[in-house]
């Protein structure tokens, strides 16, 4: 342990990234000194960048001006200083006063060109109640920083500092980038004030929180002892291993992510995008959204508290990891691969469009196979699929407690498939407050029911995706995923590969296999090829004008609140899939018009790099989300 030496013993060393300190001289033979070092060697925090290299946080030079209490200044002519309007000296100094315990006894006194202070402040009025103390900081640029060092002498009492950040280089992915909770304590501390934290699971701090111990690295400390003439004698405590913060490299396209939020716009909702072969997240929106600055940035106080107070849009909760929603008939395709796999169906298996047992919102010929259900996405069809897996087959012999049991049997077994597609459990992907979803077993049934003797009449909802079932965004995205693999998914995930190995961590190569065979979800492709052409559901958000083959699911999801909820999931090319995209977008009405149209953009701005002109409206007309009227 260090301590206290005369001043003409001290070395001080200065090592790379450290800064060192030697103890006074102990004597270990006549006529010989040896001095105990201490280095130190400080990590610089790891860079955030795109799978193309474009970066995205990164530690840089930030300038702040510190206000001392009561300042009393000319604010026309520091304003005219700075090269601000008129009045920003004030506004900035109002939108950073956030809520942080007692007020100030006096409010900001605001003098004239003249150094006069209008009268009606000769008594200063009472400050607003619970408002920042003084002093208060504000962001400069670096040319501001200059300007008001080269006039100190005239401003005195401001201070200027120079300090290196945590920068924000992009507007787009806030979720996913997330903040260092050391940065973030402002915000952190207003929204346990507005008693929003546990609601919105604001410890939900991205990748920067996730990877927090390889971006930071670790500091180290190298314990020479010298004598006199620098030459190191051993060790007098034991070191302690350096290591550089390390770069993550992210999946996410900072363009098509920029894209995708642009699309999205205000609308509430969710999109990923990802590459079914390697898991790798290419996009993830929840929206409407927000800069990833907004919650560490001391000037965007004002901003901070309108998203914290935003009941409605609630833009701080990470749809696509923590909200988890029934599916829609995008789940369809996941009870028909399960149906074909217990043998239930068939591939060419026919079911009439009987409304007596549920609504089918789509007029259309039979369903004749699976192939022609996909396409028009019948309710009745897939009422019957799930019913041949849960319900027993006809059997005089069999008591009802037979059957009962049988039931409880089949819809577990149904349960234990559906499962293996990453449902009802936390998929590993790294970011923080992942949910796992909801599956309902047949216990849950007999509690929520009452009694054991419930029927399939009482669960059909889950033929269609709704009812008792959630899944989050990456879920959902996940078993489109698994469909355009035909039968496995690697665990999505953000960051490609960390440091200079260019490699993934271990977990995210791995395969995990479903336990439906591949042949069965062959058999869903020509389905969903056909929901995209004539006919289909999806026919509006073909691309085959461009030669692109879209396979794709929509759903609409029924809002008992409001207008219905929109949602689609699909793959292309559908032959050789290499992206995969799940949107939700909150009362938005039929998948077909909103959502898929939506990923299609998504599709063609990935696979070509741009939007065919036929179909450059269509940002336009979902961003306004006026889509039914354009559409047909």
């Amino acid at each position: 342990m260090l301590r206290a030496f005369p001043l003409n013993h001290v070395i001080i060393t200065l090592a790379l990234a450290g800064l060192g300190a030697c103890s006074a001289p102990t004597a270990s033979a006549p006529g010989e000194e040896y001095y105990n070092c201490r280095e130190v060697y400080e990590p610089v925090r790891g860079r955030i960048m795109d799978r193309h290299g474009e970066l995205l946080v990164a530690l840089q030079a930030h300038y702040t001006l510190t206000l001392p209490h009561l300042p009393q200044l000319d604010t026309v002519a520091f304003n005219q200083l700075m090269g601000w309007p008129e009045g920003a000296l004030q506004a900035r100094v109002f939108a950073a006063r956030l809520p942080a315990g007692p007020p100030p006894r006096y409010p900001l006194l605001v003098a004239d060109s003249t150094g006069a202070m209008p009268p009606d402040t000769a008594k200063p009025k009472p400050a607003p109640p619970r408002v920042q103390r003084w002093p208060i900081e504000l962001a400069l640029t670096k040319p501001e920083a200059d300007s008001l060092r080269r006039h100190a002498r005239e401003w005195p009492g401001l201070v200027v500092r120079r300090q290196r950040a945590r920068t924000y280089l992009t507007n787009v992915a806030a979720p996913v980038l997330g903040y260092q909770p050391a940065n973030a304590q402002q915000f952190l501390y207003l929204a346990q004030k507005l008693e929003r934290g546990r609601y919105y699971r604001l410890r939900n701090s991205g990748v920067e929180g996730y990877y927090n111990n390889l971006l930071a690295g670790h500091r180290g400390a190298y314990h020479p002892r010298t004598d006199g003439h620098g030459k190191v004698h051993g060790r007098w405590a034991a070191d302690t291993v350096f290591r550089q913060g390390q770069d993550l490299h992210l999946s996410i396209d900072a363009g098509l992510q920029a894209y995708a939020e642009r699309l999205l716009g205000e609308r509430r909702g969710y999109l990923v995008a990802l590459d079914p072969t390697t898991g790798e997240i290419l996009a993830c929106v929840s929206a409407p959204s927000y800069a990833p600055a907004t919650l560490t940035d001391p000037s965007r106080s004002a901003e901070r508290r309108a998203l914290l107070r935003d009941d409605e849009n609630r833009p701080l909760l990470n749809r696509p990891a923590v909200q988890a929603n029934p599916p829609g008939s995008v789940f369809k395709l996941v009870n028909a691969a399960v149906a074909l796999q217990l043998g239930a169906i068939k591939a060419d298996t026919s079911f009439a469009c009987d409304q007596s047992l549920i609504n089918c919102v789509h007029p259309h010929p039979r369903a004749r196979n699976l192939t022609m259900a996909l396409k028009y996405s019948c309710n009745p069809y897939f009422y019957q699929v799930l019913r041949a897996v849960v319900e027993p087959r006809p059997d005089s012999a069999a008591t009802a407690a037979d059957t009962v049991l049988a039931r409880h049997a089949h819809l577990a077994a149904w349960r234990r498939q559906v499962k293996s597609f990453g449902l009802d459990t936390l998929l590993g992907v790294d970011i923080a407050r992942e949910q796992p979803g909801f599956l309902p077993t047949p216990a849950y049934y007999d509690k929520a029911r009452r009694t054991k003797y419930w029927s399939f009449a009482s669960i059909y909802s889950l033929s269609i995706g709704q009812g008792e079932i959630n899944l989050t965004g990456l879920q959902t995205a996940n078993v489109l995923a698994t469909v355009a693999n035909r039968g496995w998914y690697i665990t999505p995930h953000f960051v490609r590969a960390v440091g200079q190995s260019g490699q993934p961590l271990p977990r995210f190569t791995q395969k995990h296999r479903t336990l439906v065979d591949s042949v069965n979800f062959a058999a869903l492709v020509p389905g969903m090829v056909a929901a995209m052409q004539r006919g289909g559901t999806a026919e509006l958000a073909s691309l085959a004008d461009v030669g692109i083959t879209v396979a794709g699911k929509t759903g609409t999801v029924q809002n008992d609140e409001g207008d219905d909820h929109a949602t689609f999931g699909g793959f292309a090319p559908a032959t050789k899939p290499r992206i995969v995209v799940a949107v939700y977008l909150e009362n938005a009405g039929f998948g077909g018009l909103s959502a898929a149209p939506c990923a299609a953009l998504i599709m063609e701005k990935y696979l070509r790099g741009k939007i065919a002109p036929r179909r450059k409206k269509w940002e336009y007309w979902l961003r306004c989300g006026d889509l039914t009227g354009h559409f047909r």
